[in-house]
């Protein structure tokens, strides 16, 4: 039987009407809209799609959203100030810097800039130390958004065994220390499961791959998990967005559906989740910031 379909598309839009009834619902109280800020240099294609796409799911949700577009040729200095600028805007309570930038600034500069209250991606290293003390402020989005397209599709991580194959600071990290956490009040995202980070060094990554209950695929290497490296049975989460000749791939091998009891698609699987936890933060911020 094929793999069943974590559909993140259909969830994504299920999810995004439930913040739009929430932003709703602040807005007849008198109180302003959750603020999203984007900031984007250069024109990096991808990007702009990106930004495009956050911009567009944020007004549908009655977010009030902005973007900054910044010449290529920006000065480290002037983004900064931006940043700076958005930081004391009453009116944003989001902020994201696109990433990547431009090869000659310090990303990890910018990322510290962006006041933490406001650090809807969760990329700054005060928001992460919270994230590993099992008090998170925000959650970061794509991990987050795993966590939600496996929960309401009836995938229980609780005493589940999960490998991740990739260690990146947006993914591979972050999602294995929420998956490993104990479920509280405080964190609901908390997965209960025992969990393995792998990557391209594991010593026989095929059979590690097949102890997982729960396999997530976040190595950036295009079709690198085949069929032979999945239980019978198991769910498996691509979270991969690879470009091969002009087509958006994952990092899960087609053969895998005949294999897996479940299966996320590339695309419409883990990335329409990923813009809607941007949206969910952003709201999460406003309440913080303006109650």
């Amino acid at each position: 039987m094929p793999a069943r379909r974590l559909d993140g598309k259909e969830l994504a839009k299920t999810m995004r009407a439930e913040v739009a009834a929430a932003v709703a619902d602040r807005t007849a109280a008198g109180k302003r809209p959750p603020g999203l800020a984007a900031v984007i240099v250069g024109e990096n294609p991808a990007s702009q799609v990106y930004v495009r796409n956050k911009h567009k799911a944020g007004q549908d949700a009655g977010l009030h959203t902005t973007v900054h577009t910044l010449p290529a040729d920006t000065t480290q200095a002037h983004l900064l100030a931006l940043v700076d600028k958005l930081n004391a805007d009453p009116a944003v309570h989001g902020i994201l810097v696109q990433l990547p930038l431009p090869k000659r600034m310090d990303e990890t500069a910018v990322i510290r800039a962006v006041t933490p209250a406001k650090d809807v991606d969760c990329f700054h290293p005060e928001n992460l130390g919270l994230l590993a003390a099992g008090h998170p402020r925000y959650y970061p989005c794509t991990p987050h958004g795993v966590v939600h397209l496996l929960e309401r599709n009836g995938v229980p991580t609780a005493g589940q065994e999960v490998v991740i194959v990739g260690r990146s600071n947006i993914v591979g990290k972050p999602l294995a220390l929420m998956l490993a956490q104990k479920r509280t009040a405080s964190n609901p995202a908390g997965g209960d499961a025992t969990v393995t980070v792998a990557h391209t060094r594991t010593r026989d990554l095929a059979a590690v791959c097949r102890r997982a209950d729960i396999l997530v695929a976040a190595a950036g290497s295009p079709r690198v998990i085949t069929a032979d490296m999945v239980r019978p049975g198991a769910a498996v989460v691509d979270v991969g967005t690879n470009s091969v000749n002009g087509r958006l791939v994952g990092d899960v091998h087609e053969g895998v559906a005949d294999v897996a009891g479940w299966l996320s698609p590339v695309p419409g699987g883990v990335g329409p989740m990923t813009i809607t936890m941007l949206l969910v933060n952003t709201l999460a911020a406003a309440r913080a910031i303006d109650g």
